[in-house]
């Protein structure tokens, strides 16, 4: 392997030559069960074929004008998410990073707009929404921070999961514009709040004039089991952001916006090269037209409760798992102990999964997954969990 890369990713000892469905091999002919999708990447699984179709007809047409000329797959991919999510308006870039810039450039303009001098956003500790100074600002954690002070201002720190943390900051910081707020902390440990939780940051939101912001490039797409997961609650926010299965492994990310936030941008304020390009929104189209007409969302939201009751029966003697959590199929095993390592093993059993906060079992599988293939998940999980906790 190459010594000229930058050491930003401690990654671990294989390479995948190829990958269909839910399976990728390794350059050597080994079978691995992809449980992680590239961190909820590849929900529809690898080789799609109507993904593959898009890319390979795309390629052969044309791949990049610019935001100088009108996309006309840009229009056609922001009115289905429009149409999917009852909002207004989509910008689009190349991650999820960028989604949450823009969604924080939209709420600093907001606040401007208002002659908020300072204006600032209530973000929530143990968040994640990035790596650029401003996402890593906003997110919840200082191992994401350390080392790049100093960090971007603007930034209200609260509890997840605690509405009275954030009735205080309404009550007492008039210089709040917006909250941003993943529905179901991810890297956070898949933290699930209460019902209602979203519900009421609404309510706040709209009591005190401030943008509800939420990150779904994790849980959006199908995962929770709805194509969002703000619909488990029946609300609507101000501004979303999406990347990760957007695109199923093509770079895209997208902003969302409705009402007052929707007419927030004008020529000028935000931009960029690449994003919304035709292969990328060809892609995303897609993707989500596939999940509309194949019921992903509602596959997840069934193959999620089969994985999670063969997980807590499976494990229920051995005594070592704190807690099951899941919404879909966004699943957390919460073990009593550090299980890092467990991810180096079961890589060695052909299973790819994701620790996250220590000891916290992240499983991202395909949501394509079937009946069949949700039982071998599970058999192999619990085999794996099993092997490596007991002596």
């Amino acid at each position: 392997m190459s010594d000229h890369l930058i050491h930003a990713y401690q990654s671990l000892p294989v390479s995948f030559d190829r990958g269909d469905g839910i399976y990728l091999w390794d350059k050597a002919g080994k079978q691995y069960l992809d449980a992680l999708c590239g961190i909820s990447v590849t929900s529809l699984g690898h080789n799609y074929p109507a993904v593959t179709e898009a890319i390979q007809q795309q390629a052969e047409t044309l791949l990049h004008t610019s935001n100088i000329y009108t996309i006309e797959w840009q229009h056609k991919l922001a009115d289905l998410i429009c149409e999917l999510s009852s909002m207004d308006r989509v910008f689009f870039g190349n991650s999820g990073a960028e989604a949450n810039e823009a969604a924080i450039k939209l709420a600093r303009l907001y606040g401007n707009n208002q002659k908020i001098s300072d204006p600032q956003i209530v973000v929530m500790e143990h968040s994640f929404h990035g790596r650029t100074m401003a996402t890593l600002s906003a997110t919840g954690s200082r191992k994401v921070q350390a080392g790049f002070e100093p960090l971007v201002s603007g930034f209200v720190r609260a509890p997840y999961n605690d509405i009275e943390s954030i009735e205080a900051i309404a009550a007492n910081n008039r210089k709040v514009v917006a909250l941003m707020v993943e529905p179901i902390q991810g890297e956070g440990g898949i933290i699930i709040p209460d019902t209602g939780y979203l519900k009421s940051l609404r309510q706040i939101c709209d009591r005190n004039n401030w943008l509800l912001m939420l990150d779904e490039i994790q849980t959006g797409m199908g995962r929770s089991g709805r194509m969002f997961a703000f619909q488990h609650e029946n609300i609507v926010p101000d501004v979303m952001t999406l990347a990760k299965a957007l695109g199923n492994g093509v770079p895209i990310g997208a902003c969302v916006a409705r009402g007052k936030a929707a007419e927030l941008f004008h020529p000028g304020n935000h931009g960029s090269t690449f994003g919304g390009n035709p292969l990328a929104c060809r892609v995303g189209y897609t993707v989500l037209d596939s999940m509309v007409k194949n019921d992903i969302a509602g596959n997840a939201e069934r193959r999620g409760e089969q994985l999670v009751a063969a997980l807590k029966n499976g494990l229920a003697d051995i005594g070592v798992v704190e807690q099951i959590r899941h919404l879909g199929l966004l699943v957390g095993i919460e073990l009593k102990r550090d299980c890092k390592a467990l991810v180096s093993e079961a890589l060695q059993q052909g299973l790819l999964l994701n620790v996250t906060a220590d000891r916290v079992i992240r499983l991202l599988p395909p949501l394509i997954i079937d009946q069949q293939q949700t039982d071998e998940l599970a058999d192999q999980l619990i085999r794996c969990i099993k092997d490596f906790t007991q002596p």
